[in-house]
């Protein structure tokens, strides 16, 4: 063998070590590469998913807070508006109990009327007119309702039906037995009405 040879021997040995090492660590190298990926990954979707999470948690506390300030809001306007009704029929049932009085009231002035006596009638209709402008302060009002008018079930009680006088009538409320009274907007008494039929 020349030296030559020896050379060419030696460096295709070389040459075949170092393919074997390449090939022995190139998928050594891509196993780890693999590996770093891997890690990589699963620390970016861990941090992904916490991510998430916590803005999941941040949505859901936002969401129980907005719920919960309409529900206050909803109870602030709910209350607000019971203490606005409150304050208009806080005496009805102080207003409730003066009915019956105002109609005996009503009774004995008809009765006082046929009396002779000018003074009295005029004293116990100052004290009615005072009474009544009392209560119509604080919020009582009587129902307007005269013989002649419709009758309307939704306002008025019917407590007994007569024959119509004429056909004009029918359907009509013939007289007013009871008047009827209202406290702010809310019918406190309905009227006591004989309609025609």
């Amino acid at each position: 063998m020349s030296k030559k040879d020896i050379k060419s021997e030696a460096k295709e040995s070389v040459e075949k070590k170092e393919k074997q090492e390449e090939t022995t660590e190139a998928p050594i190298n891509e196993s780890e590469a693999k590996e770093k990926v891997n890690d990589e990954t699963n620390e970016v979707e861990v941090t992904l998913t916490k991510e998430e999470q916590l803005q999941q948690e941040l949505d859901a506390k936002d969401d129980k807070y907005l719920r919960l300030f309409a529900e206050f809001e909803n109870y602030k306007r709910r209350t607000s508006k019971e203490r606005v009704e409150l304050f208009k029929t806080a005496g009805q049932d102080v207003m409730q109990s003066m009915l019956p009085v105002l109609d005996d009231f009503d009774r004995a002035m008809i009765e006082l009327k046929k009396s002779e006596d000018d003074a009295l009638v005029h004293g116990i209709e100052l004290i009615n007119n005072k009474l009544r402008e009392t209560l119509k302060s604080k919020g009582l009002e009587v129902m307007s309702i005269q013989a002649g008018d419709v009758f309307d079930s939704d306002l008025h009680e019917a407590i007994t039906q007569i024959a119509a006088p004429n056909e004009e009538m029918k359907g009509k409320i013939i007289d007013v037995v009871e008047k009827g009274y209202t406290l702010g907007d809310k019918i406190i008494r309905y009227p006591k009405v004989v309609t025609g039929k």
